[in-house]
């Protein structure tokens, strides 16, 4: 098994997610104290997919994220570089619509979806600014995004005892409970060196999308970030 590091070799990462797609989402969810569901719901809702919606889902790993999306009548691409990811997708969740793309070079054209979304995966691109500018170009004129991804709590106690959970709890849960507990360690160092919630929307206004906003899950243990083309 193997993983990443804070310089996020893409090859690097793509092997780290192909050695945890298996048991993904059940690990997720244990590390998560089981607010990985409430999260995702939360994002559904934020999204608001409608039939006839198309959205590009990337870094969609197994598929949880697409899955209330295309359950809610939207056309979902479900895209990912992990092919361990998309090998468990198919298998897990075979009526979803699979296929490998790498967020920094998206194989669409240009103004092809309404919105597009990524879920816990822009913090492990190794340029999340890349892939946001690649992001507002195949959505359309007047499409959103929704980025979700783990941030900074807002309030100072509780943050302190979620950066003491991160880096000493979570690896030892991971150890007993993983199959490659070693990428969980990268989880928790990639979570503490990712930009706070005001900062990622200014990434968001630098790569052109407008009336960026955010929402704080759980504390801000997870923030929902929305943006438009303009």
């Amino acid at each position: 098994m193997s993983r990443a590091n804070l310089g996020k070799d893409p090859d690097e990462v793509a092997a780290m997610f192909d050695g945890v797609a298996r048991r993904y989402d059940i690990v997720n969810d244990l590390l998560s104290l089981g607010r990985t569901k409430a999260w995702r719901r939360a994002a559904t809702e934020i999204i608001a997919p409608v039939p006839g919606m198309k959205i590009l889902d990337l870094a969609a790993g197994p598929g949880s994220s697409s899955e209330p999306l295309h359950k809610a009548g939207a056309t979902v691409f479900s895209t990912d570089f992990s092919e361990g990811m998309l090998a468990q997708g198919r298998k897990s969740r075979p009526y979803l619509n699979f296929s490998k793309a790498d967020a920094l070079n998206l194989p669409f054209e240009a103004g092809s979806f309404d919105l597009t979304t990524i879920s816990f995966g822009l913090r492990n691109t190794v340029d999340y600014a890349k892939a946001l500018a690649e992001a507002l170009r195949v959505t359309k004129l007047g499409g959103r995004i929704v980025v979700v991804e783990f941030s900074h709590p807002t309030w100072a106690p509780f943050r302190s005892l979620y950066l003491g959970y991160l880096m000493r709890a979570l690896p030892a849960i991971a150890r007993k409970t993983a199959s490659n507990p070693d990428a969980y360690v990268y989880l928790a160092e990639s979570i503490r060196a990712w930009p706070d919630q005001r900062q990622l929307a200014v990434a968001m206004e630098a790569a052109g999308w407008g009336s960026v906003t955010w929402r704080n899950l759980t504390f801000g243990v997870v923030a929902v970030h929305s943006g438009i083309k303009g």
